[in-house]
């Protein structure tokens, strides 16, 4: 059967001497990994459209065991990504969360208008990296099905405390007064707002917020501990990112 569908690339792999092995997330298809023959030779058709963080047109076509990219057509390769190694690395971070959150063979809309979203701000330089890195864990794990509780303390219910410490581990808010145990990240009533955004806002608007420099560091620090948390696996890209960070 073939079919026809436009994704991004959010991993490749070379396969043999020229043939390369991709996952493509995609709209309506979830996440498709699929071969593309001779696409590490440079004037091959496909060489492209199948690089990394490429958004693309493809057509597919699949068997029993396997999907074989026939065609593909860049729509957009994030060129300015390359030249900055930050940039680049935080890219690839969003790609490897998409890669354990999308499921395969079920649509991800929501995760790739997100990570495309992601991707055209870093280009441009239109927002803070710490800001658009948080934006993208909470958002999408809140797609995937692991939303946090940030609407009110657990305990008492209290929506606003002049104390108030987010559990990465539970998901949840505890308010001063509920006595909070260890292991809680205390934050500051603007990045308690910024996380409710990113959480609950609509989509249009969920990139249009700001933050000082002290609170994009603690509301970066909140969100990674919650990635962490509930995936509980290694994250490699992260780990570039923050090699290339000090």
């Amino acid at each position: 059967m073939q079919f026809q569908t436009d994704g991004l690339v959010v991993r490749e792999m070379t396969v043999g001497e020229s043939d390369r092995l991709i996952w493509v997330l995609t709209r309506d298809r979830g996440m498709i990994r699929a071969f593309a023959r001779r696409a590490k030779i440079y004037k091959n058709s496909l060489h492209a459209a199948t690089q990394l963080l490429c958004y693309g047109h493809f057509k597919v076509n699949e068997s029993k065991d396997r999907c074989i990219i026939l065609e593909g057509q860049p729509i957009e390769i994030f060129f300015e990504l390359r030249q900055d190694l930050i940039r680049l690395s935080l890219a690839q971070y969003f790609c490897e969360l998409a890669g354990i959150l999308a499921v395969d063979g079920q649509g991800a809309g929501e995760i790739l208008r997100l990570v495309l979203n992601a991707l055209h701000f870093l280009c441009k330089g239109a927002r803070p990296p710490l800001i658009l890195k948080a934006a993208v864990e909470l958002r999408m794990l809140s797609i995937a099905g692991f939303m946090p509780d940030l609407v009110a303390c657990a305990g008492c219910g209290a929506y606003t405390a002049e104390t108030m410490v987010f559990f990465p581990q539970e998901g949840n808010l505890l308010c001063g007064n509920c006595h909070p145990p260890a292991g809680g990240i205390a934050i500051s009533a603007g990045v308690l707002t910024a996380m409710r955004h990113i959480v609950y806002s609509d989509f249009e608007k969920l990139f249009s917020f700001t933050l000082g420099e002290d609170s994009q560091r603690q509301l970066a620090r909140a969100s990674e501990r919650y990635v962490l948390a509930t995936l509980s696996q290694s994250l490699p890209a992260l780990d570039f990112f923050h090699s290339l960070n000090g």
